[in-house]
């Protein structure tokens, strides 16, 4: 059955006789559940009172925290993921996932197989559901949830954090680095930027007396930058400059290595502030060089591609465009 695109959510609705319908939006779903599958109310309607006004004013909170997940996980689940493309491997199989709503980790699931764009067979298997039994019997006595079952692979495992992992290295091209950090990275970084230009030049010394020496020292400070990355770039295509505390540089780092692309690091130290960085004449000529003094900065073949988020175009979305394998491509053939 073809589908057009149309109101989401949809069910189609197979009848005793075979024949299919198909309802589209919540209230049409959840009238049909609820004229098909009536629960017996658990409380005693002859008392009506407190308990009617009580159970209203339950309604409507559930009602209201309902929108509360999808505004603290920022959209996830919304989209296909940027980490799938015409060249991602695809199931050929349905995977199966036991899951109950309420759970925030069956929740993380499902939203990572949306933003995988994959097809799976949901059980539901809240307490008291049957299902319950049916996948104690498949886990030899455990019914925790979620539960993904992958007949293409043969896997079946528990642990959303393992799930997670697993999807994305089977059916997507790379793991895309945290959503949250990204959120923080739109704010933080438009407003840091101008600071951290600033500072960096005077921590390498660009304020002392003698300015003409500063402009020496940075000039060479470049010149051993472009050797270095030439000199690195004969074992790897990418070369990566990191602090060893910065969240962004390890999601960087991270995102590199699920992709598959070998890279060398070169760290200048646990952060810019003060005390911690270990070369502060290099940054300000990572800054001469590149525009940006933030790490990280990442080079492609000798060419800046920016960092994690930022730059031209940055590594994540070098990654989202495809742009950056044939980089790395070209890159390697001059190795």
């Amino acid at each position: 059955m073809v589908l057009e695109a149309s109101a989401v959510p949809m069910m189609i609705v197979e009848s005793s006789n075979g024949e299919e319908s198909t309802l589209e939006g919540s209230d049409a779903i959840l009238k049909f559940l609820d004229s098909e599958f009536k629960v017996k109310d658990i409380t005693d309607e002859s008392q009506g009172g407190d308990e009617d006004v009580e159970g209203e004013l339950l309604s409507k909170a559930d009602d209201a925290l309902a929108f509360v997940p999808g505004i603290l996980r920022a959209g996830r689940g919304s989209t296909v993921s940027g980490a799938v493309s015409s060249l991602s491997p695809r199931p050929e199989k349905p995977l199966v996932l036991y899951s109950y709503e309420g759970n925030q980790f069956c929740r993380l699931v499902r939203e990572v197989l949306t933003e995988l764009d994959i097809v799976y067979e949901l059980r539901s298997a809240g307490k008291g559901s049957p299902r319950r039994e049916e996948l104690a019997s498949i886990t030899g006595g455990s019914s925790q949830c979620p539960y993904l079952i992958d007949p293409n692979t043969g896997v079946k495992m528990a642990e959303s954090k393992d799930i997670i992992e697993f999807l994305f290295k089977t059916y997507a091209d790379f793991i895309p680095p945290s959503e949250l950090l990204k959120s923080v990275s739109g704010v933080v970084t438009p407003l840091l930027k101008p600071v951290f230009k600033a500072i960096a030049p005077l921590q390498a010394g660009s304020s002392r007396e003698n300015e003409f020496e500063y402009k020496s020292e940075l000039a060479e400070a470049k010149a051993k930058i472009f050797d270095e990355i030439s000199r690195l770039n004969e074992s790897a295509p990418v070369v990566i400059y990191t602090y060893s505390l910065s969240p962004f540089c390890t999601e960087a780092t991270a995102l590199l290595d699920s992709a598959g692309i070998s890279y060398e690091e070169v760290s200048l130290g646990k952060e810019w502030i003060p005390g911690l960085i270990d070369d502060p004449l290099k940054r300000a000529a990572l800054l001469e060089i590149t525009g940006s003094s933030s790490l990280p900065n990442i080079f492609v073949g000798g060419n800046s591609i920016g960092g994690l988020f930022s730059g031209t175009p940055g590594l994540l979305a070098a990654l989202e465009s495809g742009e950056l394998k044939p980089m790395v491509e070209t890159a390697m053939k001059s190795m």
